[in-house]
């Protein structure tokens, strides 16, 4: 079973991040360029919450507000759950599932160091199975 460390170490690095008093058509733009569905919003260098694409459709668009006059930190999911380099892909598929979540911080020493998406999960996942069954596959012919 992968640890958060090792998937970690499969993705480029790098933590995209937009602070809380931004305007959230910045975040849009940034997601957009990114080509992610999530941001971290960090304030001081602290974790203050996460605004993901389904928080701008939701909080934004249907409700009539302005991209442009709405601030990031008036959509965000304040309550973040977070996980840690040690912790199982097992335990973050479960956190995904439980709380409907796709993108989880990975917190360290109280320092954001990276996030893992619903789809480096599954990616894991399936690569761990395609091993166990290649394994199984050759231990059944020999």
């Amino acid at each position: 079973m992968r640890t958060v460390r090792q998937l970690l170490e499969a993705k480029a690095p790098g933590v995209f991040a937009i602070g809380p008093d931004a305007p959230v058509i910045d975040a849009i733009r940034l997601m957009a360029e990114k080509r992610i569905g999530a941001l971290l919003v960090m304030d001081a260098g602290a974790l203050a919450g996460i605004v993901s694409e389904r928080d701008y459709a939701r909080k934004v668009v249907l409700q009539g507000r302005s991209s442009r006059e709405t601030a990031v930190r008036e959509i965000m999911t304040a309550d973040v759950v977070s996980v840690r380099l040690d912790d199982s892909t097992d335990r973050c598929m479960g956190l995904v599932t439980d709380r409907r979540i796709r993108h989880l911080p990975v917190v360290e020493g109280g320092h954001v160091v990276g996030v893992v998406s619903i789809g480096d999960l599954v990616k894991a996942v399936i690569e761990d199975q395609q091993l166990e069954l290649d394994q199984l596959q050759r231990y059944i012919a020999s």
